[in-house]
């Protein structure tokens, strides 16, 4: 198996879908929002996927300003290649590319805690979500 990593390759919006649906992020992902999934892949400034031939098996899609602060939206790997080094690499070529005191940070699936915790990253308990429907004006 011979796969290629690549930084800031342009991705369809079907490419990401189809490898969230194989992965099983698709299930914590608004898959069926073409227009939510179209502003996911056109907005992410730094994203770097692996490739088996022509399909794309792994994403690791951020937003950061490379100095500072990387978030790390999404990390998905095709189910019949993962527990393989893949997702481990894509974050290790994410590191690569942001500066000295630049911070990797994601908010992981409850079933991948173990995973986040077995490849170095440390559990912060400070993070907060604003949904867009609550009222936060009173």
């Amino acid at each position: 198996m011979s796969i290629k990593y690549k930084i800031n390759t342009m991705i369809s919006v079907d490419q990401f879908i189809e490898l969230l649906n194989e992965s099983t992020l698709g299930e914590r992902r608004p898959i069926d929002d073409r227009e939510c999934m179209e502003g996911m892949v056109s907005n992410s400034n730094f994203v770097v996927t692996a490739w088996d031939d022509e399909k794309m098996i792994g994403i690791a899609r951020s937003i950061t300003d490379f100095s500072y602060a990387c978030y790390l939206s999404d990390l998905a790997v095709h189910k019949h290649y993962q527990k393989k080094g893949v997702g481990k690499k894509l974050q290790i070529i994410t590191q690569e590319q942001l500066g000295p005191k630049c911070k990797l940070m994601l908010i992981a699936a409850p079933a991948a805690n173990a995973y986040y915790e077995h490849i170095g990253f440390t559990n912060n308990p400070r993070c907060w979500v604003l949904d867009r429907d609550q009222d936060i004006s009173s």
